[in-house]
C-alpha cells in the first residue's frame, strides 16, 4: 500500500495522523521507521527544495552573466516575481487538487472568464469592490461546478475540468466579443504602478506571499490539509476511516476555483484590462510547477514551498529567454524538458522507496 507524504510529514505527530488511514496493520508506518521516520522523510523533502534553490541560482548566474546590465536590475527583478504572482496563486490551488489525486485542467479559463466577468462596464459601476467580488464569485462558481460533477456526479476529474476549459473560454469569448475590456476604475489601477510599492515590493507580490503562507499553514498544519493528503494517498482507506472523501474533493475544487478568482483580479491589475485569452495554457504551467516542485501527480503528496519555487524556475526562464531575444518555442522545449527530467526523478525515487 502507497504510504503518501507531504510537507505536512515534517510535523511529526500530526502529520503521522493524515497517514493513518492509509497504513494496514503498520506496515507502511515500519516501513518508513526503517528508513529514518519521519525526519529522515523531512531531510528528503529539504533536499527536493534545496535543489529547486539550486537550479535558481543557476538561472541567476545564467542571466547575470548574459544580460547583467537587464537581468540583475531591481525593476527586472521585481517584474519576475510581479508575473510570477499569478501564476503563483493558481498553482497554489492546483497543488491541493493534485495532492488529493485530481486534476483541474480548467484554471486558465475559470481566470479568463473571472477576469473579463469582473471588467465589463455594469462590473466596474461598482468600483474596486465590484470587481474584485466579481472576480472571486465567478472562480468560486466555477469551482463548484467543477466540485459538484467530480464528487457527487461521479465524473472524472479530466473529463468535468476539461469540459469547463471549454465551457468557460466560450462564455468569456461570448461576454467580451472578442474585444479587450479596459479597466477604468482608477483605483484598481493604482495597485499596478510603482507609487503603490510597499518597501519595494509591488502589491500582487504581498498578495502571493499571503496566498502561498495561507496555503502552507492549511496544508501542513490543519486537519483539512491531512484529510487532503489522505484523500490522495488512499480514498477508499480514508472514507472506511470516517472521512467524507466526496465534501472533501468538493471543497478542493472550490479552493482551486477561489484562487483563480484572486489570480483573475491580480491580473486585472497587472494588464489593466479582461481579455478571453487571459490564462492561456496556464493549466500547464501550473500542473508543472507543481510536479517539478515534489508534488506527486498521483496524489498522496504535495509540497507549497516545492510548486512556489517550481514557479519561480519557470519564471525565470521565460524572463532570461525574453531578454536574450531567444524565440518562444525554445523555451517551451526548455520547459518541456524540464517536466520529463522531474517526472523521472519522481519514478525513480517511487522506486526506491523513498516516495
Amino acid at each position: 500500500m502507497k504510504q503518501p507524504a507531504s510537507e505536512a510529514q515534517q510535523g511529526g505527530p500530526d502529520a503521522a495522523a493524515a497517514a493513518e488511514p492509509h497504513t494496514q496493520s503498520g506496515t507502511a508506518d515500519k516501513s518508513t521507521e526503517g528508513k529514518g521516520g519521519w525526519r529522515s522523510l523531512g531531510l528528503r523533502l529539504d533536499l527536493r527544495n534545496l535543489s529547486l534553490l539550486g537550479v535558481l541560482l543557476a538561472l541567476a548566474v545564467v542571466g547575470g552573466i548574459t544580460k547583467p546590465d537587464q537581468f540583475l536590475d531591481t525593476n527586472n527583478l521585481q517584474l519576475i516575481l510581479t508575473q510570477a504572482s499569478v501564476i503563483g496563486v493558481v498553482t497554489v490551488g492546483m497543488t491541493f487538487v493534485i495532492t488529493s489525486g485530481g486534476i483541474d485542467l480548467s484554471v486558465g479559463a475559470i481566470l479568463a472568464l473571472s477576469s473579463v466577468w469582473a471588467t465589463t462596464l455594469a462590473t466596474q459601476e461598482f468600483g474596486f469592490a465590484g470587481i474584485l467580488f466579481t472576480a472571486v464569485l465567478v472562480g468560486l462558481g466555477c469551482g463548484l461546478v467543477n466540485g459538484l460533477l467530480i464528487a457527487y456526479g461521479g465524473m472524472v476529474p479530466f473529463i468535468a475540468t476539461l469540459a469547463m476549459l471549454a465551457s468557460a473560454r466560450g462564455l468569456a469569448l461570448q461576454i467580451t466579443d472578442g474585444q479587450t475590456q479596459i479597466v477604468t476604475v482608477q483605483s484598481v489601477l493604482d495597485l499596478g504602478v510603482r507609487d503603490s510599492y510597499i518597501l519595494g515590493i509591488p502589491p500582487l507580490v504581498l498578495v502571493f506571499a499571503a496566498v502561498t503562507v495561507i496555503g502552507w499553514l492549511v496544508l501542513n498544519r490543519t486537519t483539512f490539509g491531512r484529510r487532503t493528503v489522505a484523500v490522495g494517498g488512499n480514498a477508499e482507506a480514508t472514507r472506511l476511516a470516517g472521512i467524507d472523501v466526496r465534501r472533501q474533493r468538493l471543497y478542493l475544487y472550490l479552493l482551486s476555483g477561489l484562487c483563480c478568482g484572486i489570480a483573475a483580479f491580480l491580473l486585472i491589475i497587472l494588464a489593466g484590462s479582461g481579455q478571453n485569452t487571459n490564462g492561456n495554457l496556464y493549466e500547464l504551467d501550473a500542473i508543472a510547477a507543481a510536479i517539478i516542485g515534489g508534488t506527486l501527480l498521483s496524489g498522496g503528496r504535495g509540497t507549497i514551498v516545492g510548486s512556489v519555487l517550481g514557479v519561480l524556475v519557470f519564471t525565470t526562464i521565460t524572463n532570461i529567454f525574453a531578454l536574450n531575444n531567444l524565440q518562444s518555442d525554445v523555451q517551451q522545449i526548455a520547459k518541456g524538458a524540464i517536466i520529463v527530467a522531474a517526472v523521472l526523478v519522481q519514478r525513480r525515487t517511487a522506486r526506491n522507496g523513498e516516495a
